[in-house]
């Protein structure tokens, strides 16, 4: 068994048809004065009975459950100048308080709308109002981290650091190693069995092949990747790499667009193959933006990039997935000015490895609630809160 993931492709890297995907959008928007479309301004202030001011947040539920990010946010910050301008609480106003803690509890889901939205700039703007306002307090706690411990990371750094061989943090090639080469093995013996019993399946097995070789072609991979995900292992796997891969850019500060598991869902949004999360790094894009990349903008993107990888390690003992993010990897390592070498590029993966599969296992209470809240079909924005809870309480 194998799983791939990747990033989207920035403008200069071609595209690889994948079936597990990360995506880090690098496409330069147009420069706005404010991430938020110009309206005009309208303070709400609610009225003293609940009844109405519950009235006043289904205009917030409706963008909610429409998608829509701008106007989301745009009420979320329209709510908070009114509350700003409280200076003192009187008996008219009471009720209103008492709701404020239903508003409260709603501002969370401000993040389900930004897997829509076009404008990067507006995902940030939504982490940067939650963060402002008390809710996402570990977000990007560990930014600094890249610019910490020694850089020389040996295969015998990896193996005294985690207990692994570095051959246990290297992606498998399907049907080469681990339980896929089981699976191929026993697949090519049925085949065997069935004509030497005189069952002819060549011309069926030929159809099949056509298929799946279709599928990798024009689909990325998604047929096959919807059929695996049946398979409770697999999709525990999956789980397992996309929260490491969330954890650390949200811990890193990188706003998260979404996580999708679904790879049909991927393909109706024009994503082939398997789906994974979807983060941004607002420093990367301006760098890149200006024909410049910094080694710490460089290191932070790499450590998400290899979270997936520390994260099937550190829970399975060896990673499976995460090919796709090697061959990223290479393709950017190749691009920087002067480029890196192969012995580099080596020192960089491991590096970047051992920093995530650290940081993980600092928080492996956090990673767990990760993987749970995905496994039961939450939202982002529940993800989000049960990796603050995690945090908050060390459990």
């Amino acid at each position: 068994m194998a799983t791939f993931l990747s990033l989207t492709h920035p403008p200069f890297l071609p595209k690889t048809p994948t079936s597990h995907r990360t995506h880090f959008n690098l496409s330069h928007f147009p420069t706005l004065r404010s991430p938020i479309p110009a309206t005009p301004f309208r303070r709400r202030h609610f009225p003293a009975t609940p009844l109405r001011a519950v009235r006043e947040w289904q205009e917030y539920e409706a963008a909610v459950k429409e998608k829509d990010l701008a106007k989301a946010l745009r009420f979320l910050r329209d709510v908070q100048v009114v509350e700003e301008e409280k200076e003192e609480l009187s008996e008219s106003t009471r009720l209103e308080t008492e709701l404020g803690v239903y508003g409260w509890e709603r501002n969370w889901e401000v993040l389900d709308t930004c897997l829509n939205a076009d404008d990067m700039r507006l995902v940030g703007a939504a982490y940067s109002f939650l963060k402002d306002k008390g809710f996402l307090p570990t977000f990007g706690k560990y930014r600094n981290i890249v610019l910490e411990g020694p850089r020389d990371v040996t295969p015998s750094v990896i193996s005294s650091s985690t207990g692994l061989q570095v051959s246990k943090l290297s992606p498998k090639k399907w049907g080469l190693s681990g339980s896929s080469s089981v699976v191929l093995a026993g697949f090519f013996a049925g085949v065997s069995f069935l004509v030497n019993q005189g069952i002819d399946i060549r011309p069926n097995l030929a159809v099949v092949l056509g298929l799946a070789m279709a599928d990798s072609i024009f689909l990325g991979g998604s047929c096959l990747a919807q059929i695996s995900s049946y398979w409770p292992p697999y999709r525990r796997r999956i789980l397992v790499h996309e929260a490491g891969h969330l954890l650390i850019a949200y811990l890193m500060g990188c706003p998260i667009r979404g996580v999708i598991l679904d790879p049909i869902v991927a393909m109706q949004m024009g994503i082939q193959g398997q789906a994974g999360t979807q983060f941004w790094d607002e420093n990367m894009q301006n760098e890149l933006a200006q024909g410049r990349l910094s080694g710490t903008a460089f290191d932070r993107y790499c450590m998400v990039l290899f979270a997936g990888i520390a994260a099937e390690a550190l829970v399975y003992g060896e990673a499976d997935g995460g090919e796709n993010d090697e061959n990223l990897f290479r393709s950017i390592s190749v691009l920087l000015d002067p480029p890196l070498s192969v012995a580099q590029m080596s020192n960089q993966a491991r590096w970047s490895v051992l920093q995530s599969y650290n940081l993980l296992k600092w928080h492996k209470h956090a990673h767990r609630a990760a993987v749970k809240a995905l496994e039961g079909g939450g939202s982002l924005s529940v993800v989000i809160r049960k990796v603050e809870e995690a945090m908050s309480t060390g459990r």
